[in-house]
């Protein structure tokens, strides 16, 4: 597309001035061939129906509109070569205003008139439509509409190619496709003038359609014009019965071209219908400044020039204002044409001054043209235009959109279809906002996972401390997160720290990297504190690194940052912190086992047994006053008191306890139930600071599968155990019986 389809090549004698100034000509003519064939189609569209005696008036808005949008964006854009015009699309939503006016006009009074009412109606929302987005391009806010979901656009837009085929149904048969009014449509002509009307717009499909000849489409209208009056000629219809059976549209007066802005007209405008019209108003003004955005974008992919966004909105709002005050209605600039221009070798501002000149002579011969056109062809036409925007929303977008984002923009469709724009904008941005919060809610937010055997910090260690690392690096867990943590990413990040602390029991640092992380809300805090009582539950301590600012505000709103919670600015520091407190700790473990398998080995009167029960048990550390079983909990553990001291508590009166029994250093509780398997009897609590190790039943039910001989020792020395309590109960009930 960056080459000239059609331009002139070097010719001897001609300036290159002059050479450019011919390209530009010819571009801007091509253009205009569009835009007078699309011009009426759209005043047909807008002024069809109740409006269709007024026609007249619409041709005249139709061309003023076009040549003075034309003229200003071919001055002022930043794409000189740029053509705009009325588009489809904002004709469609100009005519579904148009409609709703009159429609309210003449439920409450049918004799009220029409033609000034609607004319201002198109005035003033095409002069607001251009206040509007001058103020998007001054303030730099019209790439927000860039921020609104693609199928919520597609929706919009979708809706609109729907509308132009209604639209052009209208303008054929001249009823609208209501329930009400399916009667009128089951005849023989009526079918017919639909049934032609669909066969032009499949030869303009399966020809223009593929080929986008400047001068296609002006031959295949003037070809089906030509045909149909050949049809009556052979048939014996005269031109005046083909116009009284509908074939062909009634000669409209000259284009009558009239300012609306009338006293009277203001004194006598129905006002109380304006509320109603406030979705319409809206519809305009956001289907023009996203055509405006988009039509420019796509300029600047088939040309590769770069646009500046601002000054086309800019340009585009004068434009706007411009055509409002002179009685026309909304436009922007046109991709079509534009590139229409571009591919004929116009390069300049001169072609967009040559379509507003061609505008403004269709002013004098567009009425009488129109006489001789039959309504099949500009129906063709529209339907060609509807069922393209249509094709390209519902059935191309398939390949682009997800399953969901699909599905959301056909809802959106059938929402403005039946209930209007404004509901289907609204409805439209919330399932596009859900549909958005459901797929993030799918991105992983774990980049990456570690633990401190595989992953140290950088600072060179001894060996001795290597190898405690080596041994206890799996206390330490690490997650690198990334993306928005929100309430659907922090609930699987949730769940997956559940999973992460079960799998890894002996997990006593959690390290959560927050570097990838761009942002936190308030229920992502919200399951952070779920992470934290979890963690402290498990005497897991959090670590959090790269926390910005902003994510700490929102933690430390929800009480998350406290006690359990370290905040290290890098994950080199927090690793090495993380290292020093388990080197520090098993230095002080070395003494702790060397003193366990010292106990183990006189208990089983061997090393090797000692070594492999330690190896087989879990060690735990509880403060004071905290329980180590409930009463009535499955015994499914021992435990061997190493340091400390516990005591046994039963029920008494009052929902009090009562402690029967304490234990101390190198005993034993809770054999019994090991063995038995049967539910506790009563309540292990700590007294002081007590280190246990435990032998759950899996681990018991191993020694005895895979170590017979460590199993009976160990049954050995529980019943010596209970044969010393044994004794000591029979001295106590003698003692007792005294």
């Amino acid at each position: 597309m960056t080459d000239p389809a059609i331009g002139l090549g070097p010719i001897a004698g001609i300036d290159s001035s002059v050479k450019r100034a011919l390209n530009d000509l010819l571009g801007g003519g091509a253009a205009s061939v569009l835009t007078v064939t699309f011009g009426l189609s759209y005043a047909l569209l807008i002024f069809a129906g109740p409006l269709s005696p007024y026609l007249s008036y619409g041709i005249a808005a139709t061309f003023v509109s076009s040549a003075v949008l034309a003229l200003v964006i071919g001055l002022g854009s930043s794409l000189p070569f740029a053509v705009a015009a009325p588009d489809s699309s904002t004709a469609a939503v100009t005519g579904i205003l148009a409609a709703s006016l009159v429609e309210r006009i003449e439920a409450a009074n049918p004799s009220a008139p029409l033609l000034s009412p609607v004319l201002i109606t198109l005035a003033l929302s095409t002069v607001l439509t251009g206040v509007v987005l001058c103020g998007l391009g001054l303030t730099r806010m019209g790439r927000a509409i860039r921020y609104v979901p693609y199928p919520v656009v597609g929706g919009f837009l979708g809706a609109t190619g729907l509308l132009i085929v209604t639209g052009a149904i209208r303008v054929i048969t001249g009823h609208p496709l209501q329930w009400t009014t399916l009667p009128h449509f089951i005849n023989g002509v009526t079918l017919s003038e639909l049934g032609a009307a669909c066969a032009m717009a499949l030869v303009l499909y399966l020809t223009w359609h593929r080929s986008r000849s400047p001068f296609g489409l002006p031959i295949i209208l003037i070809g089906g014009m030509l045909t149909a009056h050949l049809a009556f000629w052979v048939t014996g219809v005269s031109l005046d019965e083909a116009r009284a059976m509908g074939w062909t549209f009634q000669p409209p007066p000259a284009a009558a071209f009239m300012v609306p802005w009338h006293v009277d007209g203001f004194i006598h405008y129905p006002w109380f219908a304006v509320p109603d019209l406030l979705g319409n108003l809206i519809a305009v003004i956001f289907v023009t400044a996203s055509s405006t955005l988009f039509n420019t974008t796509g300029i600047e992919v088939a040309v590769h020039r770069e646009a500046n966004l601002e000054r086309e909105l800019n340009m585009t709002g004068v434009a706007n204002m411009l055509t409002g005050v002179l009685g026309g209605y909304a436009g922007c600039i046109s991709v079509s044409r534009s590139i229409l221009n571009f591919s004929s070798g116009g390069r300049g501002r001169l072609s967009g001054l040559t379509a507003a000149a061609i505008s403004l002579l269709m002013l004098a011969v567009a009425p009488e043209l129109l006489g001789f056109m039959p309504k099949f062809v500009l129906g063709g036409l529209l339907l060609y235009l509807g069922a393209d925007q249509l094709h390209k929303w519902i059935i191309e977008s398939r390949k682009r959109l997800s399953r969901l984002e699909y599905l959301s923009l056909i809802a959106i469709i059938a929402i403005i279809v039946v209930w209007g724009f404004v509901p289907g904008i609204l409805i439209g941005v919330i399932i596009g906002c859900a549909t958005f919060a459901f797929s993030a809610a799918r991105v992983e937010s774990i980049k990456y996972s570690f633990d401190g055997s595989e992953y140290r910090s950088s600072l060179d260690r001894s060996r001795d401390d290597q190898e405690v690392l080596l041994a206890h690096g799996g206390k330490i867990q690490g997650l690198n997160l990334q993306s928005y943590l929100f309430f659907g990413s922090a609930n699987r990040l949730y769940q997956h720290v559940k999973l992460l602390l079960h799998e890894r029991p002996e997990c006593r640092y959690l390290l959560f990297d927050f570097k990838l992380v761009t942002g936190v809300d308030s229920s992502a805090a919200y399951s952070f504190a779920q992470i934290k009582r979890s963690a402290a539950d498990l005497g897991v301590e959090l670590i959090l690194v790269h926390l910005s600012a902003a994510a700490e505000k929102v933690l430390r709103s929800s009480d998350f940052i406290g006690d359990g919670v370290t905040l290290i600015p890098e994950l080199d520091r927090a690793l090495e912190w993380c290292e020093n407190e388990l080197i520090a700790q098993h230095q002080g473990l070395a003494q702790e086992e060397a003193s366990l398998r010292d106990w183990f080995t006189g208990i089983l009167d061997s090393e090797h047994d000692a070594d492999e029960l330690i190896r087989r048990c879990h060690r735990l550390e509880v403060e004071a006053g905290e329980i180590i079983v409930q009463a009535g909990d499955p015994a499914d553990s021992m435990h061997f008191i190493l340091e400390g001291r516990v005591g046994i508590m039963v029920p008494a009166d009052d929902d009090r306890t009562t402690r029967v029994r304490s234990l101390g250093r190198y005993t034993t509780i809770g054999e019994m139930g090991l063995v038995s398997r049967t539910p506790r009897s009563a309540t292990i609590q700590a007294e002081v600071d007590s280190v246990l190790y435990v032998l759950n039943t899996l681990q018991f039910d191993e020694i005895k599968q895979e170590d017979p001989a460590l199993s009976h020792k160990l049954l050995t020395y529980f019943v010596s155990v209970m044969a010393e309590r044994l004794t000591f109960a029979n001295r106590t009930i003698a003692v007792l019986r005294r």
